[in-house]
């Protein structure tokens, strides 16, 4: 890689900086000169001119800059003594042993790095912040001293005596590439902060992950009733909520305390997915309540909200009350889905067409109008149609994996078997590491052209890249069973299962068990997946052989 291209964001770093002000004790011929040769990209010009400055300057800030050049520059020498001099003016400055600890870590010099990092932490809260960063941004030789200096700090317990600050540094050994020492710390500081509400919660998470549902409920109920969730964790303490299932919880934690555009939007997509109508009847009317004149992202979370209580007028005033400019687009691209649910599905065509004009829309959301127009159409039995609008959204957007993918489905459903495996092979040929498009690759393959032995390579990369996916579970799982796999196979249906409640894994896992003689639990996963869609193919095909 050229040397230069790998130099160029510290050169914008410097440049946004801001040039050193010359002042009277600062001589401007070599401020001017560093600054130039700075501007050409010649940085060990620029670091000689910027240390004589600093030199013949009382300025801190002088030296603070020739120090900076010289370490983005690869001058350890001119360095040296520009930090010494920024040293000695200003002896107690965070910055300044930073910059001594990033240069120890260049230079590969452990003891040296140890103790100007100790200096940094005996400044308290701002010397720890530097230091952080510092570590953190560490690579490759100076890396390896990185993970020296950040075990070597823990083990002697020079860090300050808090669980958060303790987590901050487990996330700078795990930045480091040092996993073993992030565990570590994060178990120890558990147990030396067991009252800490994160301690908690990091115990609540691991219970929960560890598959003991019912002991995390217990504990992250008990945890908020003791009020111990102060604001800055409200947010952790709602996700861990909502992975626990409980979606009303989260939101009602999250509601707590002051508000902003984020917290809103999160409750309402929590209350959306938990279908609770009248948490979100309380919702609309706080959001309705906070102003006469709501700013653009409040409108389009109002119209929101309005849609999912089926106040569909209300929904569309918000979203048409929302100006061009930032937000428009999506504005658009809801109404469109609005005017589509209720029934008009050539004017929500308009509005995508009115969004696919707008020069100064979003990318992705002019990439995503094309999706629900063939959405659509193709709900409206114009299959051809739909096919042509993504064909005009890969006019626009060429190559755009989404678009492809959405193709690739399209003509898989239509029987067009050939030209769906080619435009996923398309989307492979960009990024081989696609999980999506291997698993559809991979289970177009075995379901529409039986080739389950070549199937099964696609599916296992895929599995590999994103082992707790549903659908990929359930691929890998009806691969393997049509493979003779079958005991296999009902494991990876049984997790899939699982973790969706979706027809076509109930079709799978249904006849697995029914080929291993457990018929009655057949039967009653193929009721639960006709009761989500009578007609998933997969499951049609399922009774329609077994005749359960």
């Amino acid at each position: 890689m050229n040397r230069r291209h790998c130099l160029f964001p510290a050169l914008l770093a410097l440049a946004f900086a801001g040039p050193v002000a010359a002042t009277a004790t600062a001589p401007i011929g070599e401020v001017m000169a560093g600054e130039f040769a700075l501007q050409q990209g010649d940085l060990p010009t620029a670091a000689r001119h910027f240390l004589q400055a600093a030199l013949a300057s009382g300025d801190p800030a002088v030296a603070e800059r020739a120090t900076q050049v010289a370490l983005v520059g690869e001058q350890p020498d001119i360095a040296r003594r520009a930090l010494a001099r920024w040293r000695a003016l200003a002896p107690a400055a965070a910055g300044m042993h930073g910059a001594s600890v990033r240069l120890s870590l260049g230079q590969g010099d452990h003891d040296d790095a140890m103790d100007a990092s100790r200096a940094l932490l005996a400044l308290g809260d701002p010397g720890f912040e530097v230091l952080l960063g510092v570590l953190s941004e560490a690579r490759g030789d100076a890396g390896v001293i990185a993970r020296a200096v950040t075990r070597g700090l823990f083990e002697q317990r020079a860090l300050p005596d808090q669980l958060a600050a303790w987590l901050r540094w487990a996330g700078v050994a795990r930045r480091l590439r040092d996993r073993t020492l992030s565990e570590r710390i994060i178990d120890e500081g558990m147990a030396r902060f067991p009252e800490d509400p994160r301690a908690r919660l990091l115990e609540i998470a691991r219970l929960r992950e560890s598959g003991e549902a019912a002991a995390a409920r217990e504990k992250l109920v008990a945890l908020r009733d003791s009020g111990a969730i102060l604001p800055g964790l409200r947010r952790v303490a709602a996700s861990e909520f909502a992975r626990q299932g409980d979606l009303r919880g989260a939101a009602d934690v999250l509601g707590e305390g002051p508000q902003d555009d984020a917290s809103l939007g999160q409750r309402a997509a929590w209350l959306v997915l938990a279908e609770d109508r009248a948490a979100l009847q309380r919702l609309y009317a706080e959001l309705r309540a906070a102003g006469a004149v709501p700013p653009p992202p409040r409108r389009l979370l109002l119209g929101h909200v309005a849609e999912a209580l089926d106040l569909f007028d209300e929904a569309e005033r918000w979203y048409q009350g929302v100006p061009h400019g930032a937000g428009s687009d999506l504005a658009l691209l809801r109404l469109a889905r609005l005017h589509d649910r209720r029934g008009d599905p050539a004017r929500a065509i308009e509005r995508l067409k009115d969004l696919q004009s707008d020069t100064s829309a979003d990318g992705e959301r002019v990439r995503d109008s094309y999706l629900v127009e063939a959405d659509i159409l193709e709900r409206g039995d114009r299959a051809g149609e739909a096919r042509l609008a993504l064909d005009r959204g890969l006019a626009v957007f060429e190559g755009d994996p989404v678009l492809l993918y959405a193709r690739a489905m399209l003509l898989e459903r239509g029987n067009q078997v050939d030209a769906a495996l080619a435009d996923l092979r398309a989307i492979l040929a960009e990024d081989p590491a696609d999980a999506q498009a291997l698993n559809a690759y991979g289970y177009t393959l075995a379901e529409r052209r039986g080739a389950y032995a070549e199937a099964l390579p696609y599916i296992e990369r895929a599995h590999a890249l994103l082992p707790d996916s549903a659908p990929i579970l359930d691929s890998l799982g009806w691969v393997r069973f049509r493979l003779g796999e079958r005991e296999e196979s009902l494991a990876l249906l049984r997790q899939a299962w699982a973790k969706l409640r979706d027809p076509e894994i109930a079709a799978h896992l249904g006849e697995v068990l029914w080929t291993l003689g457990q018929r009655d639990e057949a039967r009653r996963l193929w009721r639960e997946g006709a009761a989500i869609d009578p007609d998933n193919r997969a499951l049609r095909r399922a009774l329609e052989t077994f005749k359960p």
